[in-house]
């Protein structure tokens, strides 16, 4: 038998190796199953760009240097206001020896009316022929075309002078300025480049089969990650979609108008547009379509892991071990996000990032 002292020795050494044992295990991780989307409609989400619906390359009509420059880059510019100028000396004076011409055949002109009314008068006493007279009105006749075509001509001539000078077509921004003076301007060279700030649109480019579920959907989603109002319903009555599709991908273009009071949204910035289909659109669209659209999981945002261009979460394997995963990222409403690709039902995530990978 055991002395009394030997048993409460190995008491504590077997309490310490249990406490070592416990001590060694991991504390349990907080995951969150993922569940699969519902079947009463699939969402449908696609990247786009933000666009404005007037965004105007202003170019040059004639050939000539730049000797004037009126705008620079995000200036705010009125209808009318000239943005730039061409050296147009060379039309200027075409344009004044066209008027000096119609000056002299108006002179011409005012000769041969009065010569006209002179024979005509002598015609009524019988003191010239019938052929004279007919002569005087001839040269009459002639002079008043001959006006008329110069007149033409130094219209012609004025309008093409018009050319040497660029104006805003509508108030707007000045956006690009690809030429600085001296530069040589030719016939269809974009000069300047302005857009309309009031009215915007979004641009997607989306699948036959997305564009299928958009009739059943009664809004669409727009997010403009870069805008103060990053996202917004739009009715989907609102939503052009072009009438044909491109033969090459089978795709086709969608363009959802922004509200004036989206402030920050600027041509050229990153948007999404998501939109749920009706109760009987994954059925109408079939297998074809679920295929195309993909499966969609709603993961919290706190399982989110970031680092440097990668964007994962960590799922665990059938022994319970994180592994991160890379995924592809859609919406989010602060306290959840979106999962494009990535998951499948079933997956469990870690929900504390940090704890997965000391526990990896």
């Amino acid at each position: 038998m055991l002395k009394t002292r030997d048993l409460v020795a190995a008491c504590v050494v077997f309490g310490g190796a249990v406490n070592m044992a416990l001590a060694a295990q991991p504390a349990a991780l907080a995951t969150y199953q993922v569940q699969a989307p519902a079947r009463h409609g699939q969402r449908v989400s696609a990247e786009a760009v933000v666009e404005a619906v007037r965004d105007t390359q202003i170019a040059a009509q004639v050939q000539g240097a730049v000797v004037a420059l009126r705008v620079k880059v995000g200036d705010k510019v009125q209808a009318g206001q000239e943005l730039l100028r061409i050296d147009a000396r060379a039309a200027n004076q075409n344009a004044a020896a066209s008027a000096a011409q119609v000056q002299a055949a108006r002179a011409q002109l005012e000769v041969a009316a009065k010569e006209h009314e002179r024979q005509k008068q002598l015609a009524q006493k019988h003191y010239i022929s019938q052929a004279a007279l007919d002569r005087a009105k001839a040269q009459w006749e002639a002079a008043q075309a001959q006006v008329q075509a110069l007149q033409a001509q130094a219209g012609a001539a004025q309008t093409q002078s018009g050319f040497y000078v660029l104006k805003a077509p509508y108030t707007g921004i000045v956006s690009e300025v690809p030429v600085v003076l001296g530069d040589m301007a030719m016939p269809g060279r974009p000069l300047v480049r302005v857009y309309d700030p009031s009215a915007l649109r979004v641009t997607a480019t989306v699948a036959q089969s997305a564009a299928a579920s958009l009739a059943l959907a009664s809004t669409v989603e727009v997010d403009v990650p870069g805008a103060k109002v990053a996202r917004l319903a739009v009715p989907a009555a609102q939503v052009q979609r072009f009438p044909a599709f491109d033969a090459a991908t089978h795709t086709v273009q969608l363009r959802v108008p922004l509200p004036a009071q989206v402030q920050g949204a600027l041509p050229g910035m990153f948007a999404r547009v998501a939109w749920q289909g009706a109760a009987d659109s994954a059925a109408q669209a079939g297998k074809e379509a679920e295929q195309a659209v993909g499966q969609q999981f709603l993961v919290p945002a706190s399982a989110i892991v970031r680092r440097a261009e990668m964007t994962g979460v960590y799922v665990l394997d059938a022994q319970g071990r994180p592994l991160l995963r890379q995924v592809r990222l859609g919406n989010s409403d602060g306290t959840q996000v979106e999962v494009l690709s990535g998951l499948r039902a079933g997956d469990k995530v870690a929900t504390d990032p940090q704890a997965a990978a000391k526990m990896r």
